[in-house]
């Protein structure tokens, strides 16, 4: 199976790269599924019913969430009747958070895709344990048997959370991704077990900014310790960043994986159909 995972969606810029690029990525690479990260897509802080239907109009098969998935109050109400869209897994039975932290989709061709977002604790909203969360899902919907493909999108501050989560899935999920910094990291790698693994896909973003937000605000809160307003996402040409796995029919492990650049300021990348799996 060909899947795919892009960064988080900063903005309008975010959500105009995804159009732009991804109906021509899905044919190029013959995508089975598209996952998108789209905590920060409307106005850089949440989502709502609108800004998720760009992103599902551009390709997008499901969305996913992180800390900010509450910034926009609608989406209290829209995740309830929306199942494409995913919060974090780990928010505790006793705050009754509204929606859901996973779920098993089915394409077209009928492979079935567990879908799971978590939130990290480490300098993060603090929420339940994301290792126990993701533990019990895995066990729910086995990859190979109950899952063709397991995608966790692991939203979290420290690389070393979601490396850990990486490991700790390793040979249960085919691809773990992390997200929340913005910035793609160059350590596409299969872990030992056959799992995929990224520390972070990047954002679809304006990178001539701040994380995806302009300069000015941010610049000034960290010189001055002074704030002054909002931060608002840049608004030029985004570069969409995101990785590409693909795994074995049999067993859903990832036979290759590689990152996804197009578009914007940062080197491009985009997988050669012609090279053979690892």
């Amino acid at each position: 199976m060909r899947l795919a995972f892009f960064g988080d969606v900063v903005g309008r810029s975010g959500r105009d790269g995804l159009a732009d690029y991804l109906p021509g990525l899905r044919r190029q690479l013959a995508l089975d599924f598209v996952v998108v990260n789209a905590e920060n897509a409307a106005a850089g802080f949440g989502i709502t019913e609108n800004t998720a239907r760009e992103l599902f109009e551009s390709g997008a098969d499901c969305l996913t969430l992180g800390n900010h998935s509450w910034d926009q109050k609608e989406a209290l109400t829209y995740i309830v009747r929306e199942p494409r869209l995913i919060r974090p897994l780990n928010y505790s039975v006793l705050a009754d958070a509204p929606g859901r932290g996973a779920n098993l989709f089915e394409t077209q061709a009928g492979q079935r895709i567990l879908v799971i977002n978590l939130l990290g604790r480490v300098h993060m909203d603090s929420l339940d344990d994301p290792f126990a969360a993701v533990d019990r899902e895995l066990d729910k919907a086995p990859l190979g048997m109950v899952a063709d493909a397991v995608i966790v999108d692991m939203h979290a501050e420290a690389t070393s959370e979601k490396m850990a989560m990486g490991h700790f899935c390793d040979g249960r999920a085919s691809l773990v991704v992390g997200t929340h910094t913005h910035v793609p990291t160059a350590d596409a790698q299969i872990l030992t077990g056959g799992t995929a693994y990224q520390t972070d896909a990047g954002a679809c973003a304006d990178y001539d900014s701040v994380i995806g937000n302009e300069k000015e605000e941010p610049l000034r809160r960290f010189t001055t310790r002074i704030s002054s307003g909002r931060y608002k996402p840049a608004s030029g040409p985004a570069t969409v960043c995101g990785v590409f796995v693909e795994t074995d029919d049999r067993t859903g492990l990832a036979l290759r994986i590689e990152p996804i650049r197009i578009g914007g300021r940062l080197s491009q990348s985009v997988p050669d159909m012609t090279a053979v799996p690892a």
